[in-house]
């Protein structure tokens, strides 16, 4: 059998919470090879559940670093196995779980300067962290260090303002001061601190990689505007920050050639350029390949918004990070907890337990659904902070349910309403454009995704992220390679495959489901919803505003206690104090 013909490519890593994985792409921008080690299952030395350890607080959540390390040795053996040719790489970039952080301890980046090619990377690099055990975005240990950091800025919007989001106890600013005081010994022996992106791009340099824009927008601690570390932030946090940090760079940086390590050991070309490596919700966005105006919605346990900005507005729900492929432009993450369980459960209980079912709902009800609106969290909501399910028909009074279709209807318009208020509440606009993408279970119900195209005035496609951040970072090794910021990342992958149009806006949808009842009051009341409380015998036009004011996110982070705790309106409604992190905050992307 012939040997098929040598292909120059890209690789593109992803160092998740449960595997190491890469994929190699051509220049035709196809997907030719991929490989994955699991951390549970080919390293069980290491005693991760899902890739973790969660201490005995059930708050503090870390991942042993040499796992990962080991891991990367594993699957460059396995590629080496199979024959992979090493020295048709051009490039590579890569992509880690956001927040993380790894710490090297004194001395360690000359070892990783005088790496032997006779020895595998773990071995070599054992005695080079500080930290073992380093804390990873499931952690949640850090209230007290948000509210610190919150107060040295001067609140919660102010350092939304700053760095692009609230006080969060993944982010990596806060897991540094918690680090710095209650274990001073171990941060005053770490020469760089790193974030699992740059930590993997060290690996592959040999030597410190910097941390680029985009990530290091998930660390409460960079200037998104100007891109540099915000002092403020940093003495916060802890001394002598910004040099254990490093200057951040652009995302389409070439930050180096490949370490003579994998040259010798493997079989790189010694010209193998590493592009900076990002977070992995970044690199998701340059895999879905987002242009400006373009939004994805991934339909999952969680929805997750990615969102094309322009000209960002900070605020206390969501995420600005800065965009991984166009220095000049912003990115944006919402998550709402409410996802595909909500619809399951409106499924079983209105539907009779079928998506047939569901979907003739959908198709036997008008759109804007009469006016009757719903909104629906079953659990604690995170954007906003609210629990309970809320209907108001046509005549603004509260009701304790629809007929069946209508409840349907209600359930998806709902959803897909408070996506786009909450969406325009960062900056984002719908232009003429605008393409969604849509992914995740529900992507694959064409009448769910009519419902997302009616709301949102666009067209939506539907895409296969299943390697989302392995692929982008692929694509934007080879946006790095081809000039970064001197060439438009939409020529360099426009040979990729397109996404595959699913639905368009129904005729006259700006007349009803974009029109309905919610946008007038929402969108048009700028003023700020300052602390008031409800009646004892609150009308339920004044719990709609409520409920509509908190689904905007136009609270200020202040939050009716009626709605959070599921009580009835009647009940004193005091308002939550602006800007705490919000109880048990979890994983919000992929």
């Amino acid at each position: 059998m012939a040997e098929s013909a040598p292909r120059r490519c890209c690789l593109g890593w992803d160092f998740s919470t449960q595997q190491v994985k890469v994929v190699a792409v051509d220049a035709e921008m196809n997907v030719f090879y991929e490989e994955s080690v699991h951390f549970d299952r080919d390293l069980p030395e290491f005693g991760t559940r899902g890739g973790v350890h969660v201490h005995k607080d059930g708050l503090t959540v870390t991942s042993p670093v040499l796992m990962w390390v080991q891991a990367l040795d594993i699957i460059l053996e396995k590629m080496k196995a199979s024959g992979f040719d090493f020295s048709q790489v051009l490039a590579l970039s890569g992509a880690g779980q956001q927040h993380g952080s790894i710490y090297w301890q004194a001395g360690a980046q000359q070892a990783l300067k005088s790496l032997s090619p006779d020895l595998p990377l773990h071995q070599q690099l054992q005695a080079c962290f500080s930290i073992n055990d380093c804390p990873v975005w499931m952690d949640s240990s850090t209230t007290a260090q948000c509210r610190q950091l919150e107060a040295a800025v001067g609140g919660a919007q102010a350092l939304s303002c700053l760095t692009g989001s609230r006080a969060y106890e993944r982010f990596t600013g806060n897991q540094i001061a918690k680090i710095y005081q209650q274990n001073p010994k171990a941060y005053s022996h770490t020469e760089r601190i790193s974030l699992v992106s740059s930590f993997a791009a060290s690996l592959f340099l040999g030597s410190y990689s910097p941390i680029d824009y985009s990530d290091g927008s998930g660390m409460n601690l960079l200037h998104i505007q100007d891109k540099v570390w915000s002092q403020a932030c940093l003495g916060s946090c802890a001394p002598h920050l910004e040099e254990k940090l490093g200057p951040p760079v652009p995302s389409c940086s070439v930050v180096g050639a490949i370490s003579s390590f994998y040259v010798q050991r493997y079989g790189f070309p010694p010209g193998c350029k590493v592009v900076a490596f990002t977070g992995d919700n970044p690199a998701s966005l340059a895999g879905m390949r987002l242009e400006e105006g373009d939004i994805a919605v991934s339909l999952g346990t969680s929805d997750t918004l990615f969102l094309w900005l322009q000209e960002p507005m900070p605020a206390l729900e969501g995420h600005i990070f800065c965009n991984p492929v166009d220095p000049q432009h912003y990115m944006a993450l919402l998550c709402f907890k409410n996802g595909s369980l909500m619809r399951e459960k409106i499924r079983d209980e209105f539907a009779s337990c079928s998506w047939s079912e569901f979907s003739k709902a959908l198709q036997s009800t008008e759109m804007g659904n009469g006016g009757n609106l719903g909104f629906y969290f079953d659990v604690m909501e995170i954007t906003p902070e609210i629990i309970g399910r809320h209907r108001f028909n046509t005549e603004k009074r509260k009701v304790s349910a629809f007929p069946g279709d209508m409840e349907v209807r209600a359930l998806i318009e709902g959803q897909f309403m408070a996506k786009r208020i909450h969406a325009e509440g960062l900056g984002y606009r719908v232009m003429s454009k605008t393409k969604i993408l849509a992914t995740g279970g529900a992507s694959h119900n064409r009448d769910i995704l009519q419902v997302l195209a009616d709301v949102f005035g666009a067209p939506v496609y539907v895409i296969d992220t299943a390697n989302s951040a392995c692929l982008g970072s692929a694509y934007r090794a080879f946006h790095g390679l081809a000039g970064g910021t001197d060439v438009p990342f939409s020529e360099v992958v426009k040979l990729a495959p397109n996404p595959r149009l699913a639905a368009t806006p129904s005729p006259g949808a700006s007349q009803s489901v974009r029109s309905t009842d919610i946008t007038e009051p929402v969108l048009g009341e700028k003023t700020q919803f300052k602390a008031e409380k409800l009646a004892e015998k609150s009308t339920p036009a004044e719990e709609l505003r409520c409920v509509r004011l908190c689904v905007a996110g136009q609270g200020g982070g202040k939050v009716c206690e009626s709605l959070k705790g599921g009580n009835s309106a009647g009940d004193l409604a005091e308002l939550n104090s602006p800007g705490l992190p919000g109880p048990g905050e979890g994983q919000e992307f992929t």
